[in-house]
């Protein structure tokens, strides 16, 4: 063989993928490890959600190819989420493309916009696909610093004093991941405001909007947003659908088009039981949200009490599945992570995987029940 392409040589295997093969391997050695570190819900989705699945595998001609857009129900479905949810009015026919998961969508919104030598501006601190799938097109992440006392929002005064010329996509995921930061909508117009000057895509990731936060919003709810703006968003965390992989990314017409020549491409089309489900998902009302998020409020309770007894800072105006704590002064965050797994059998993420910003901070999910976090408490 003549050797593996230089891509590869860009990237590094994702952090959780190495990660939980060690963790793994501990708890195949007996050891009762408790894991705080993956943000993948444990809750079921609803059983009307799980019904339509159901019904749909039974019947004989729901196990062929589906079309790479999506059933026209589908694109109704999440049109009309968005007209209740945000109060953003969509045409499902030509400004939404469902998606195997969001994941996959960043990487077809990039290859649909990025060629070798553009720029993509990344949060530091953020989620790191934004910056491996951008490394992976030969394209370059350019990181721009996150920070505690700015809310953890873009320096976009900072930012027009550098070199824009081969920016071509600029990242936004609010609410916030790892921090839980809210925005707010002056910030979405200030980030389609700078985009319109410099004549950047924004690419706003939007999948925590409805957990623990009682007023979800979109940029698109911004005036002009649609002129300058993508939006990702997902039922993973929502619907707690996470293995299910449905999400969709909305925008104008001619944007929507070249995405969905990269995924025609790249896949045969979603299971028809899944996109009934999503369908039923995506009809559930607030009462839906009350309960999750109350269950999540609790959760959220008790990670304050673990953090406040390993002496760790937090911040209570977050949303989120997460709760993101700064550690002592001078420690590692990836020393302070291996000290709770190796001495307390807890493993949280150290907050350098989510960019250099991230060090000195350590990430706990609320994806466990009550009973286990109280365990963890217990530890301490």
């Amino acid at each position: 063989m003549k050797g593996y392409s230089n891509r590869v040589s860009q990237v590094t295997e994702y952090y959780f993928s190495a990660k939980l093969r060690e963790v793994n391997r501990l708890i195949a050695e007996g050891r009762p490890i408790i894991n705080m570190g993956i943000g993948s819900p444990d809750l079921p989705p609803h059983p009307s959600v799980i019904h339509a699945l159901a019904h749909s595998a039974e019947l004989e001609n729901s196990h062929g190819y589906q079309g790479y857009q999506g059933i026209p129900a589908l694109r109704q479905a999440m049109a009309e989420f968005y007209l209740r949810s945000y109060r953003v009015d969509l045409d499902p026919e030509k400004e939404i493309l469902p998606l195997m998961g969001s994941k996959e969508g960043i990487m077809h919104l990039s290859m649909a916009f990025l060629n070798e030598g553009d720029q993509a501006l990344v949060p530091d601190p953020g989620y790191p696909t934004y910056t491996s799938v951008t490394k992976l097109l030969g394209a370059e992440a350019v990181p721009y610093v996150l920070t505690q006392e700015n809310n953890w929002y873009p320096d976009l005064d900072l930012l027009e004093q550098s070199d824009l010329s081969k920016v071509k996509l600029m990242w936004v995921n609010y609410p916030h991941m790892p921090s839980g930061a809210r925005a707010n909508l002056a910030l979405y117009e200030q980030l389609v405001a700078f985009g319109k000057k410099h004549d950047i895509l924004i690419a706003h990731d939007n999948p925590y909007s409805f957990i623990l936060e009682e007023k979800p919003k979109s940029i698109f709810e911004v005036h002009g947003a649609s002129e300058v703006a993508l939006e990702l968003n997902s039922l993973s965390k929502t619907a707690n659908m996470a293995g299910w992989r449905v999400g969709m990314i909305s925008g104008k017409p001619e944007w929507i088009q070249a995405i969905t020549k990269v995924k025609s491409n790249m896949d045969s089309g979603m299971f028809l039981g899944i996109q009934k489900g999503a369908i039923a998902a995506l009809g559930l009302g607030s009462e839906w949200f009350l309960q999750l998020n109350a269950q999540y409020s609790k959760r959220r309770d008790l990670v304050w009490q673990l953090a406040e007894k390993l002496g760790l800072g937090y911040e209570k105006d977050r949303a989120g599945m997460f709760v993101w704590a700064k550690i002592p002064k001078g420690m590692n965050s990836e020393v302070f992570v291996d000290q709770l797994l190796y001495k307390k059998d807890l493993f949280v993420t150290p907050g350098h995987v989510f960019g250099p910003s991230g060090e000195g901070y350590v990430r706990f999910s609320l994806c466990l029940p009550e009973q286990t976090i109280q365990q963890a408490i217990d530890r301490i």
